[in-house]
This record gives structure tokens, C-alpha cells and sequence, in this order.
């Protein structure tokens, strides 16, 4: 089910009504029913294997817990779980990848070779729970995390639906204890939670999807634009990307807030960033997190010597590219980044008077990448820097005063909640000009909201 959807309105406070109705012994099962419910309206069947990594992980915790006197066996019980929940997520998401480029390598060297595809639908969200079940079975391994011996609270945490499909990406210790905890009806968290979910649509429906509507006309047909018609698409992109994905997380957040939860922030003004490492502190934390601790720290992380340390840097980025999707561009995406990383590194600390010039560097490097990471292929990655670079047709995109106000809006408050949220930065406000606020942003939705349903674009992750 999509966030920005009227079955949704309807969806979201059926789901938290019932939840302060219902006694605390049966919360726990009426948010699972609600989660599948919300994974089950898009392909029902996919819930299966979904079901299947949650039992697999679910008996691997247990294993560890008992087996604590007996490392060898506690480390089959980690390296099990996590290899069958990794060879879930390849063979749906990579394995026709790696079938299509084998293909072109036989062709290439004139051996035959059959091609093989699966015609199979990624599951929605796959590489998020992917993560969250596999931080899980780390945490139990490590000691941190009491394996969870009630199934269906364990099952919760991993399919709780706020999060379930883009994130953030949760750990045990965060998540899992508020489960257990009971929550109090309180007008403070409906009040915060609304706000969230409110600027959540405007930032998705309002400002990210109007966007995405120029930047797809670009994109489609680079030739047929002039470059300065192309920097203002790559630039529109960096926003349609953030207001798409912070509006999604804004969403989530609200969501569970409604209900009592703390979700993980995921952004923190991520183009005010002043370095490549800045941006990754501030762009989806998340994951950015998941990776120093479960693979960046145990590959040596800073503490090794500088050959070490670039090395792990490109192969924790690199791996990040490959996250996102069964793509070269997304692989080059996360190469970039590592070699921008590498690069920032070896020049040295920076002057600090000069701070805004470093944003704006930062910015445009990002939003270079952006277009790696946009781009369907290498082919078209190449059309569009090449009529970037050669100049292309007559067309103009035509942005609307609507859209300009919109952006403005979004940049302006993105600026003003640099050190805090939207909501805590609403509630301080005199209720006259918070319900100004409200009202625009509703008007806003309704008025130019996008008429179409556009997913979420980390959706296909």
C-alpha cells in the first residue's frame, strides 16, 4: 500500500484507533495482521518469502542464545542465517543480472551459452528487511540483543509496517523494546505524529512528484534539450530524490509516532553538508549506520594504514551501490563515492571561513552522482552527459509559479530544521501561524498534489 493513497487515509487511523482500543495483550498481533495486510496489497504472495527469512533468523537467535558456551556452533548458526537470507535477496534481485551479463560475455568471447531469466517481481522492500532482519541475528550474535523468544513480536519488528518497505532501517535495541513496551494515549503524540505525516505528503506529493514530471521528460530524451534546460533536470533531481525518500521517512516516523514509537531519524539537511563524509552522516543515516557497523568497522574501518583504509572505503561503498540496485550505474554510483571519499581524505582538513564555498562543492558533486544514479543504464548516462557536454535541441522545461513556491517552501524549512524536526520546529509555534502552516500544506496537497499515484523511488530497492 502506497503512503499517498486514499485507501492509506483510510488505512492509518483505522489501524491506530484500534490499537489504543485493543488491550495490550493483543497490540502486538493486531499490528502484525494490519502489516501484512499493508505488505499484502502489492503482490500477497511475496509475503512467503518473507515469512520464511523471519523463521530462519527467528531459530538462528534462539540457536545462538542456547549455544552461548559453544562459539563454533553459535558462529554456523550466524553464517546460516545470514547466507540464506543474502541468497534470498540475490536470487530476486541479482540473479538476472548476473544471467544478462554472462550472456553478453559469452557473446562476446563466442561461447555459447543459454540465457537463463527468472520472470519474477523484486518484492517490495526486499534489501530494507533484508538489512533489518540481518542487523538481528548480528546484534544476538554480538551480545548486544536478548534473542526474542515470542515469534510473532520478533515477526513484528521485522514487518512493522511504518518502516517495513523503505525504511528506516531499524535496530533490535531500538525497535524491539518498544514493542513490548505499553502505550499511553497521548494528544502530544497524535498532535506530532500528524504533523509528520502532513509535511511528509507535501514534500512526496507536492514537491518530489511535480518535479519528477519535468525531470522524466530530460531523461527521456536528453538530445531534445539545451544544457542549460539539462543542469536545471540534474539539479530538480537532487531535490525529487530527497523530498521522494525524506517524505517517505517523514511518513514512517509520523506514523509510528501516532502510535507511541521512535522511529531513527534518516536525514539531517544532507545538501548542507560541507563534505562527501558530512553528506553520508546526513543522507539516509540508516544505512549509512548499518554499514560502518556491520561492514566498514569489521573490515579494519580508520584504524588500519592508508592503503587498508582505502581499500575498505571502496569496497563499503562499492557494496552500497550495489545495494540499490542490479545496475552498473549503481555500482559506478557507490565506486564515486568511494574514490570522492578517498580524494577528500588524501587533501586534508579544510578552512573552515570558506565553509559555504565547500557546501556548494559538495552539492554539485552530489548532484553529478545523482544523475549516475538516475540514469537506467550506461548507454543513457552517457546520452545525457554527452548533450550536457555537446549541447542539444530547442526544447525548455516549464516550471510553474506553484512549483517554485513549493520548492522555495521545502528549502526554506529544510534550512530552519537543521537542528531539529519539523514537528518539535511546528509545536514551539503560536497556534495561529502553526495552523497556517497546516492549511497551506493541505491546500498545497489537494491542490497540486500529483493526480497520478507515483511510487516511492526507493521503493524499487
Amino acid at each position: 500500500m502506497l503512503f499517498n493513497t486514499i485507501e492509506f487515509l483510510v488505512f492509518l487511523p483505522v489501524v491506530t484507533a484500534l490499537f489504543y482500543l485493543l488491550p495490550q495483550r493483543w497490540r502486538w498481533l493486531w499490528l502484525l495482521a494490519a502489516s501484512c495486510f499493508f505488505y499484502m496489497w502489492f503482490i500477497p504472495q511475496y509475503i512467503l518469502i518473507l515469512a520464511a527469512t523471519i523463521a530462519i533468523d527467528y531459530e538462528a537467535g534462539l540457536l545462538m542464545e542456547r549455544w552461548n558456551d559453544r562459539p563454533r556452533w553459535r558462529r554456523w548458526c550466524l553464517v546460516s542465517s545470514v547466507v540464506s537470507t543474502c541468497v534470498v535477496l540475490f536470487v530476486f534481485k541479482y540473479l538476472n543480472f548476473c544471467s544478462e551479463n554472462l550472456v553478453l560475455m559469452a557473446q562476446h568471447f563466442g561461447w555459447a551459452h543459454p540465457q537463463r531469466a527468472l520472470n519474477i517481481a523484486l518484492p517490495i522492500g526486499l534489501s530494507f528487511h533484508t538489512f533489518q532482519s540481518l542487523s538481528y541475528v548480528i546484534e544476538v550474535y554480538r551480545g548486544n540483543q536478548r534473542a526474542e523468544r515470542h515469534a510473532g513480536y520478533y515477526a513484528l519488528y521485522v514487518m512493522f509496517y511504518p518502516q517495513l518497505v523503505t525504511g528506516p532501517i531499524e535496530r533490535p535495541q531500538n525497535l524491539l523494546r518498544q514493542l513490548h513496551e505499553k502505550k499511553e494515549l497521548q494528544a502530544d503524540n497524535i498532535a506530532r505524529g500528524m504533523r509528520l505525516v502532513l509535511f511528509g505528503l507535501f514534500l512526496k506529493m507536492v514537491v518530489a512528484d511535480n518535479i519528477g514530471t519535468l525531470v522524466d521528460q530530460v531523461y527521456a530524451a536528453p538530445q531534445d534539450f539545451g544544457r542549460a534546460d539539462i543542469v536545471l533536470a540534474m539539479v530538480l533531481y537532487s531535490f525529487q530524490i530527497y523530498g521522494d525518500f525524506f517524505g517517505y521517512s517523514t511518513i514512517a516516523l509520523g506514523c509510528a509516532r501516532m502510535m507511541g514509537f521512535t522511529l531513527t531519524d534518516n536525514f539531517r539537511t544532507p545538501y548542507l553538508a560541507d563534505s562527501i563524509r558530512e553528506f553520508w552522516h546526513r543522507w539516509h543515516i540508516s544505512l549509512s549506520t548499518w554499514f560502518r557497523d556491520y561492514l566498514y568497522i569489521p573490515l579494519g574501518g580508520n584504524r588500519v594504514k592508508l592503503p587498508r583504509w582505502m581499500l575498505n572505503t571502496m569496497v563499503v561503498f562499492t557494496v552500497c551501490g550495489i545495494w540499490h540496485g542490479a545496475n552498473w550505474t549503481f555500482m559506478l554510483w557507490g565506486a564515486a563515492y568511494g574514490v570522492l571519499l578517498i580524494v577528500e581524505k588524501l587533501a586534508g582538513s579544510k578552512n573552515g571561513r570558506w565553509r559555504w564555498m565547500h557546501v556548494a562543492l559538495t552539492f554539485t558533486a552530489v548532484t553529478l552522482l545523482w544523475t549516475v544514479f538516475r540514469a537506467p543504464s550506461l548507454g543513457a548516462l552517457a546520452d545525457i552527459y554527452g548533450a550536457l557536454i555537446h549541447g542539444g535541441g530547442n526544447s525548455h522545461l516549464n516550471i510553474g509559479a506553484p512549483l517554485i513556491v513549493a520548492l522555495a517552501a521545502f528549502i526554506a524549512i529544510d534550512v530552519l530544521t537543521r537542528r531539529t524536526r519539523f514537528d518539535e520546529w511546528c509545536g514551539r509555534m503560536a497556534a495561529p501561524l502553526r495552523w497556517t502552516i497546516y492549511a497551506l500544506m493541505a491546500f498545497a496537497i489537494v491542490a497540486f498534489g500529483s493526480v497520478e499515484q507515483h511510487p516511492f523511488i526507493y521503493f524499487q530497492f
